[in-house]
């Protein structure tokens, strides 16, 4: 997989950055082709047809074999996948999205539509970030680290009035998760959790992983290791999705409290 994201001054998704890209990955990574090409982040200063219709050429041309898009959001996603009908280019085969047990509204309540009406995958990313450690101080558990937490929602986007923006929304989004209640509800959640992964015999972080791989939508999980037994950690995972009964689901549910739900439905008569 390559993951499209770059830090220059040639950035963007036009279609002579697109090309020059992908044949400039592929003479350093030595291949012939690649897998899947992952477009990270949607171009707003691109259009839209210029975009699939250059990711459309790097496929014929044998370069690449697939097309996925990764924090893209599901109205940029129905874009694209109408301009590739239209002008008959290849569709995107996956979003990349982050889901865990703490994040859950794009990938349960606004994904699964596209999953079932256009069949485009889900590579869920991030299924343990929530940052699973006891705290040194005071022994309590942290929802998250801030040296992680700030290097992942800080990233580049396209323009740089985009950038502001969207790091002034990060930190925003920060602030109201640390306010001291919120904080102490969520260590809450996270020691309940923690006592239900020891009766259930495995560890928290196995319990999180299985938790995201019991979704029916989730085709693929991104997990990240330093060492090969955490890898191996994550892996014994696998085991544990057929104790996740429904009892057991909703058990977990009675603890997180936030399950997604769609807002009501208002008449547009009623507005009138």
């Amino acid at each position: 997989f390559l993951l499209f994201c770059y830090r220059s001054e040639e950035r963007g998704l036009s279609r002579k950055h697109i090309i020059e890209s992908v044949k400039a990955s592929l003479l350093r990574l030595q291949l012939s082709y690649i897998d899947v090409v992952i477009v990270h982040k949607a171009d707003p200063m691109c259009p839209m047809e210029e975009v699939v219709r250059a990711m459309h050429y790097v496929i014929c041309q044998g370069w690449v074999m697939y097309w996925g898009t990764a924090r893209w959001s599901p109205v940029e996603i129905m874009e694209a996948y109408t301009n590739c009908r239209q002008f008959n280019c290849v569709t995107p085969i996956v979003e990349q999205t982050e889901y865990h047990m703490f994040c859950r509204e794009k990938t349960e309540l606004y994904m699964p539509e596209l999953y079932n009406k256009i069949g485009v995958g889900l590579m869920a990313w991030s299924p343990i970030s929530m940052g699973f450690t006891q705290g040194k101080e005071d022994s309590s558990i942290q929802l998250f680290s801030r040296a992680s937490f700030r290097n992942k929602y800080s990233s580049f986007s396209w323009t740089e009035d985009e950038t502001a923006a969207a790091n002034k929304e990060s930190y925003s989004w920060m602030k109201e998760r640390i306010q001291p209640e919120e904080s102490r509800r969520q260590a809450e959640r996270i020691r309940e959790l923690n006592a239900l992964a020891e009766k259930l015999g495995c560890t928290l972080i196995q319990l999180a992983v299985s938790w995201c791989l019991k979704n029916e939508s989730v085709q693929c999980l991104l997990l990240g290791a330093s060492t090969v037994d955490q890898l191996y950690e994550s892996i014994q995972s696998l085991q544990l999705i057929p104790k996740l009964n429904t009892n057991m689901v909703a058990e977990i549910e009675r603890i997180l409290e936030n399950k997604p739900t769609r807002p009501p439905m208002v008449s547009t008569l009623a507005l009138r």
